[in-house]
């Protein structure tokens, strides 16, 4: 059925929630209200002179193919993920492919564990460009030596969030912490900035991997 009064009391729109509480608010008394909505804030493509969305169609494999490139990427030495305390090998092979997707290098420390972690969780056809790092300490003191930007995916009061991170102007290295304790102090001496991703769940931090793949697509400028 169409046209319900609730359609006709609100300008013709479908009747909204006129407001949204805070997710952030777990205090006694009222509950705080994050942002109000009204029954304009939910127009229709056509109501703003959008043309209306067609038919999704996914692309197939074979465009697919065609859009990608033939062959892996050549060390473009711009973009670094570095994970450089890591404790779980699956994280690695998931950089690997974001690394890939934005064109950017790996750079591993080589503990015994981690090459053998890196080749079995690797899903690409063609193998990432990885650079081995050695003392991790050591090797950010000479990125940093070299005027390479250094840039900590941290929880720190200094942080900048996502979304004003601004891309990759110049050589820049994303380094990530260990899993449970996170960037060591001593390295933090060593960062140019931190960047924070905003979280309103219970946990206390986002896997390594998936922090890494977001920081990685903003530092690219694809985000």
């Amino acid at each position: 059925m169409t046209g319900t009064v609730a359609e006709a009391e609100s300008g013709g729109h479908p009747r909204t929630p006129r407001a949204i509480l805070d997710p952030t608010d777990d205090g006694p008394g009222e509950p705080r209200i994050a942002v109000r909505l009204e029954p304009h804030d939910f127009r229709s493509p056509e109501a703003d002179g959008l043309a209306p969305m067609t038919a999704i169609r996914p692309r197939t494999p074979g465009e697919l193919r065609r859009s990608r490139r033939p062959r892996a990427h050549s060390c473009w030495d711009h973009l670094y993920a570095a994970p450089l305390w890591p404790l779980h090998g699956a994280n690695l092979g998931t950089l690997a492919r974001t690394c890939d997707a934005v064109g950017a290098c790996l750079a591993l420390p080589r503990f015994p564990w981690v090459p053998e972690a890196l080749a079995r969780g690797n899903t690409l056809r063609r193998p990432p460009c990885v650079h081995w790092t050695g003392d991790p300490l050591g090797w950010l003191a000479r990125q940093r030596e070299r005027g390479t930007h250094v840039v900590g995916v941290e929880l720190a009061d200094e942080a900048v969030r996502l979304a004003d991170l601004p891309a990759a102007r110049r050589r820049t290295v994303m380094v990530l912490g260990h899993e449970q304790q996170g960037i060591p102090p001593e390295a933090l001496d060593l960062l140019d900035t931190c960047v924070e991703i905003p979280m309103i769940g219970t946990g206390a931090s986002l896997n390594v991997a998936v922090a890494g793949s977001l920081a990685l697509y903003r530092l690219a400028g694809l985000l």
